[in-house]
């Protein structure tokens, strides 16, 4: 069984986590056969724990793109689900910090989260694309939430995106670049929609000229600190455009925190964002009626 990286102390929303194993936290394939794109890709995954190099559990050479399921008790569940695409500039994947302790949080409010083991564009050898694979991969994250919706006690209607820094970038092609889904496809999976529901973007890795926002990118919510330049940037340039289309949109710029704050109990980090920033997510998805549970 994979071990699955999770909180091992109490942090301040209140929940005591303890470690899991996989059979916990099931990771679930995006394709059983094999992703486009990966045909002849027998390459191992390679899973390292926290250590002296990084303080994250870092994630590489990912072939067979999957997602991590993050359930909430069935008597908190709301229904509402979220992707989470983890960050590490498409060369490695922070899967802890960026990853499945969001989804733990998600899960203290209600909401199932799946954390998204997508392809890596940029790293050394890599004959993937951000704008082909890593998005494929995401899209098809969403689809296949869709499809297992009363399985997992998700509403089809409440299924969202989230991403940090690289995997901001990856959440952001998925809010403006979706599908309907194809009614004629042999595979049931790709007749569903890849549109998410809503979107959050954290420190995203993005430069606002390159996306063109259709009129119907769902809600969004975007947050970094005003000292991670890139983003930060990208944000103020990002919004103006989604007020333009009439997209609802709240957006967060912290003084200070920098980049990569993630969900970290170990934080060195004394700005409020690196310990404070979820709530403000948590408070949106409640704001923008994702937390309601059915017939409440």
């Amino acid at each position: 069984m994979r071990y699955i990286p999770t909180l091992r102390t109490t942090i301040c929303f209140g929940v005591l986590l303890g470690a899991a194993l996989a059979a916990d936290r099931p990771e679930v394939l995006l394709w059983d056969r094999g992703a486009p794109g990966s045909e002849g890709k027998t390459a191992a995954e390679v899973d390292e724990p926290p250590n002296q190099a990084h303080g994250y559990f870092k994630i590489t050479q990912v072939h067979k793109p999957s997602v991590t399921v993050f359930l909430p008790a069935a008597d908190k569940a709301t229904g509402a689900a979220m992707v989470i695409a983890p960050g590490g500039g498409h060369q490695f994947l922070n899967f802890d910090q960026e990853g499945t302790y969001v989804a733990e949080y998600l899960n203290s409010i209600g909401v199932a989260g799946f954390v998204l083991k997508y392809r890596l564009a940029r790293e050394p050898g890599s004959t993937y694309k951000v704008e082909v694979d890593a998005l494929g991969d995401a899209r098809r994250a969403i689809r296949l939430v869709r499809s297992r919706a009363a399985e997992w006690r998700v509403n089809p209607s409440r299924v969202g995106i989230m991403g940090f820094s690289a995997g901001g970038e990856v959440a952001a092609l998925a809010a403006t670049r979706f599908d309907a889904g194809n009614p004629e496809a042999s595979d049931p999976i790709e007749r569903l929609s890849s549109r998410p529901d809503f979107d959050a973007l954290i420190y995203p890795g993005i430069r606002a000229g390159n996306y063109t926002i259709p009129k119907d990118m769902p809600v969004t919510f975007m947050l970094c600190a005003d000292n991670d330049r890139g983003p930060s940037t990208a944000l103020a340039g990002l919004y103006p455009m989604l007020k333009e289309a009439g997209i609802q949109t709240e957006v967060h710029i912290y003084a200070t925190g920098g980049h990569g704050f993630g969900i970290n109990p170990n934080t060195r980090n004394p700005s409020p964002v690196a310990a404070t920033w979820y709530l403000r997510l948590g408070d949106w998805l409640k704001d923008i009626k994702m937390l309601q549970v059915a017939g409440q």
